[in-house]
């Protein structure tokens, strides 16, 4: 029994391409996660920018456990994270217009990935605001969310 599982084995590993297809089909899933995300990034951006900040969250992880860290220290909670937002951004004139430029987006795993970029609000009012972030991503019940956010 074990000549046979071990022939299953040799002629499994050696077929032509077989490993290639495997490499390819990560590759495939891999992009797919990636516009996944982006999209979501991209979903956020029109949410923020029509001054839906209570749609623009939907991109977080409904949780007490998400964490955003900023210049003022860690908010621990969805719901504090939402309540800090709308305090900070309460009208339309300290929203601004918000664009994002992605430096960097892995995939560490496929359940994690972390998003690296930049954020320009351009706010004629009031002055423009800009800075970085880091994202951490979780792929949770087929949907990927932000679990964690390092915004400076």
């Amino acid at each position: 029994m074990n000549y046979l599982l071990t022939a299953l084995f040799l002629v499994t590993i050696c077929l032509p391409g077989a490993g290639q297809r495997t490499i390819e089909a990560e590759k495939v899933q891999m992009a797919k996660e990636r516009r996944a995300i982006l999209q979501i990034l991209e979903r956020q951006t029109a949410d923020w920018n029509a001054g839906r900040v209570d749609r623009f969250m939907i991109g977080y992880w409904p949780s007490d456990s998400l964490t955003f860290v900023g210049k003022v220290g860690i908010t621990y909670g969805y719901q504090a994270t939402l309540a800090n937002y709308k305090k900070r951004y309460p009208d339309r004139a300290s929203m601004g217009t918000l664009k994002f430029d992605i430096l960097e987006l892995d995939l560490l795993t496929p359940n994690t990935a972390y998003v690296i970029g930049r954020y320009h609000l351009t706010r004629p009012q009031i002055g423009d605001a800009e800075g970085y972030f880091t994202l951490l991503w979780r792929k949770m019940k087929n949907r990927w969310v932000i679990v964690s956010d390092h915004s400076s």
